[in-house]
């Protein structure tokens, strides 16, 4: 989705810069802006988003390629059947779909304060309510299902937008939490036999990229003007969820930037 969103946005005359860990599929995406003409208009940042200085190499990079930024999209995600934790202690899964989406949220706001309409894309599980986060226990050594690791990352990154939108009442920069439904966005990252179920299954029953980014599209070009911003697929998500608590939110930004 993030491919989509960034193909879209070279289309519409934009700068842009994407971030991925293989460098394969960095060149094709490469390749794919200059057919459109657009090879001055984009980088290709490698790098490993489960280490914690690898985000940070992210944020220095992009400093120094731009004086500003209009949009930053999140969309890093990736299931482990097994427990894996990263070099820094995390478990992966709440590596990525928080604790990276965390640190590149605050460490690229700068940027985004001086962009036009800024605004950070979160794409997640928002709207949904099931699934905690495990706060006396975040790299789940007591009881790992990959069920359990994705719904507490899909909490996690729901929070981590309430955070922001609290921490930042009095800046422009408005966060967006969105669900886009099931969409078939690729299964690289998986091994088999989960990689060829998924693949069946996203071929079935998923919606394709081009149609799930388009609502995405509208709340990035036109963004109501409240701090946070949370829709599930194409309808607004009710912000008094308990899943969006304003004091969980702040506890787990204070937890992960006491980790941290």
């Amino acid at each position: 989705m993030g491919r989509g969103l960034a193909i879209h946005y070279l289309r519409q005359g934009t700068r842009v810069t994407v971030t991925g860990s293989n460098r394969l599929r960095g060149k094709e995406f490469l390749d794919e802006a200059a057919r459109l003409g657009a090879v001055d208009r984009v980088s290709f940042i490698q790098a490993d988003l489960l280490s914690l200085s690898e985000n940070r190499r992210v944020i220095q990079e992009v400093q120094q390629r731009h004086a500003s930024l209009d949009g930053l999209v999140l969309t890093a995600m990736q299931q482990f059947p097994k427990r894996k934790l990263t070099p820094d202690g995390f478990e992966s899964t709440f590596a990525l779909y928080y604790v990276s989406r965390f640190i590149l949220s605050y460490g690229l706001t700068g940027l985004l304060e001086r962009g036009a309409n800024p605004v950070i894309v979160s794409i997640g599980g928002t709207g949904m309510t099931k699934g905690v986060v495990h706060y006396d226990d975040l790299t789940l050594q007591r009881g790992y299902g990959l069920l359990k690791a994705t719904l507490q990352g899909g909490r996690a990154n729901d929070l981590l937008g309430v955070a922001y939108a609290e921490n930042h009442k009095t800046g422009k920069t408005r966060f967006i939490l969105n669900h886009p439904g099931y969409t078939h966005s690729g299964t690289n990252h998986l091994t088999q036999p989960f990689k060829g179920i998924l693949r069946v299954m996203g071929k079935l029953f998923a919606q394709p990229v081009e149609k799930s980014i388009q609502p995405i599209i509208k709340l990035m070009d036109n963004p109501s003007p409240q701090p946070l911003i949370a829709w599930d697929r194409t309808k607004a998500v009710d912000l008094n969820l308990p899943t969006l608590s304003k004091k969980d939110a702040l506890k787990l930004y204070q937890l992960t930037k006491h980790i941290l």
